[in-house]
Order: structure tokens, then sequence, then C-alpha cells
């Protein structure tokens, strides 16, 4: 008896050593290096996105660096696919993700969300001599989302946000035919086409819509027609609860002392921040 509980005790100093080690695992690694990897996306603008210069610039990227500023370290750019960078396991390659990513029930398995940091409301885009008027009028049509998003869940009625007292998602829109698109920007490149000739309409962030009218695309969004509001949330690898506490403290600062308002408004034109 007096060995076995001998053995119990070298087991559980064993685990909560290991516990202990892993508790503080990318925190003690980006506070070490003084630097901290990002996950983000190259071709996202306004959210993130290469400029002339070659260089990362967007809200994600100017979030990141204030996080960065904060934590007093340097920050750098990993542009992953969207399914690693939301899909978890990084296996150390990344220390943060910041990509404008929608908590949803499926990811919390996988990543851990370390705070919201802004809203998102999702529009509806049609071409700007489109005859449509509401969400009605674009049932039986061709939809374009960017696959492996919110927008492609929602078009398929799938989407499940897991963030605290957001109404219920209402699907209006039955659409004959759904086609996806690896990248953000590239149902807007069909859609410029005309109204109809490739898509009817295009489901995407309002901030994304709006960027997209800024640089000329002739789209216009359907007023009045929301197709849900998301919160959208930094991610971090689900081993570390010490650097997510860390990191989510730091957003919660952000958010009361108006940065994220005045981030918002520098590249969206109005504060998305407020819960």
């Amino acid at each position: 008896m007096k060995t076995l509980f001998m053995r119990l005790a070298v087991g559980a100093a064993f685990l909560a050593a290991a516990v202990s080690a892993q508790a503080g695992e990318t925190l003690d690694r980006v506070m070490e290096k003084k630097a901290m990897v990002v996950a983000t996306n190259s071709g996202w603008p306004p959210q993130s996105y290469l400029d002339d210069n070659n260089e990362m610039v967007g809200f994600d990227i100017d979030v990141s660096r204030e996080i960065a500023k904060r934590l007093g370290v340097e920050v750098s750019f990993d542009t992953p696919d969207w399914q690693t960078l939301t899909g978890g396991r990084w296996q150390g390659r990344y220390d943060l993700g910041v990509g404008s990513v929608t908590p949803t029930k499926a990811r919390a398995q996988v990543i851990d969300f370390v705070g919201i940091y802004y809203y998102s409301p999702y529009v509806y885009v049609v071409h700007k001599d489109s005859e449509a008027k509401s969400v009605n009028d674009l049932n039986g049509k061709v939809i374009g989302v960017e696959t492996a998003t919110t927008s492609e869940d929602f078009i398929n009625r799938r989407l499940e946000i897991d963030a605290p007292g957001l109404p219920p998602v209402e699907y209006k829109l039955e659409p004959g035919e759904v086609r996806t698109f690896a990248d953000s920007m590239l149902p807007f490149d069909d859609l410029r086409l005309g109204a109809g000739v490739r898509l009817d309409a295009v489901i995407a962030p309002e901030q994304t819509a709006m960027n997209a009218i800024k640089n000329g695309y002739p789209v216009k969004i359907l007023e009045g027609e929301y197709a849900f509001r998301e919160p959208l949330v930094v991610i971090a690898e689900k081993v570390d609860p010490e650097w997510t506490a860390k990191v989510g403290g730091i957003i919660e600062e952000m958010k009361k002392d108006g940065t994220l308002g005045q981030l918002t408004t520098k590249w969206y034109g109005k504060d998305y921040s407020a819960d």
C-alpha cells in the first residue's frame, strides 16, 4: 500500500510539473524572445493586406502592433491559409491569430478565444445595376461567398456563433446556387462583371463591401438588410491559459481607452468596437 501511495505521489508530481511547464509556454517564449509571430491574412483589405511596398497594413495589422507595443515586444506576421489559421494545433509556429475570426462552437474545440475586439455586420452586395431591392429578390439566385468563412456557414444555414448575448441568426434567403471563392475579393471580381453574369449577389462583411465600393467596384449594399452581426476575436493556441488571459486583458484595455474605436474608425469609417 505504501508503495502504491508513493507511486501515486510521484505521478502527481510529474503531472503537476508538466502542467506548470505548459501553463506559461507561449507567454514565456514571447517574453524571452521579446518578439511574437501573428498569423493573419495577406489579401483581405482593409483588414490586412500587402500594400504597394509589399508591407503588411490594415486594421488587423494595427491591432497586432498595438498588442505587441503593450507587451513590449516586436511583432512579425505569417499568412497561413484560413483553415490553418483557425484550426489550432499551431505547434508554436504562431503566438497569436489576428485575422477577424468569428467565434463558433466548432472553433472553440480547437482554439482559444482571447477576446472580442470588434463586431462586423454582414451585408448583401449586388451589382449597381441590379434590380434587387430586398433579400426576397435574391431567392433562387446565384450567391457568392468566401469559402471556410461564416458567410459560407450562413448561406448553408449552419452558422453557430459562440458568444453570449447575441440574438439567434435568422435565415431569410433561399439561394438557387452557392459559389465559393478562396479569397475575400474574388466574389466581388465576379460580381463586378454585371448583374447575373456570374453572380447575383455576394454576402460579405460590411467593411469589405465598403472597401470594394471605395476602390471603384460597381456594386452596392442592400440597405437595411444585414444578414447577421458577428463578433470577431483574437485567437490563440490551446496550450497556455496565462497567455490567453494576458492578451485578453490588453484587448479589454484597448477597448476601454478608445484605441479599438479609433482603429475601426480609421480603417472602416465608423466605430465597430462597441459591445
